[in-house]
């Protein structure tokens, strides 16, 4: 017979892998998502007119006004769309080209 069989584990060493998991989870996949959220927020926050931006659908337009939800861009020479800030991916580098 084992002499141990009827002794229970501590509840330490029972959670001490699901603690092990959730810290490894946090630091590799929630820690870095909230920087990146942050960042996005920030840059968003900090678009002025004239910046130049895609969107999220790949639309890219230089900025006209900006507002509280959303953001009017210039797309054409005489065509302007409403957006959500949301909606905004990121700032394009003036190096990149493109004609607008």
């Amino acid at each position: 017979m084992l002499q141990g069989a009827g002794q229970s584990a501590s509840p330490l060493v029972t959670l001490l892998p699901f603690a092990l998991i959730f810290a490894v989870f946090y630091f590799l996949v929630i820690l870095p998502g909230r920087r990146q959220q942050k960042k996005k927020e920030a840059m968003i926050a900090s678009l002025k007119k004239g910046d130049r931006v895609i969107t999220s659908g790949g639309i890219h337009g230089t900025v006209a006004s900006v507002e509280d939800q959303t953001i009017m861009l210039k797309v054409a020479e005489n065509a302007k769309i409403r957006v959500a800030k949301s909606a905004i991916a990121g700032k394009v580098n003036p190096s990149s080209g493109g004609s607008d």
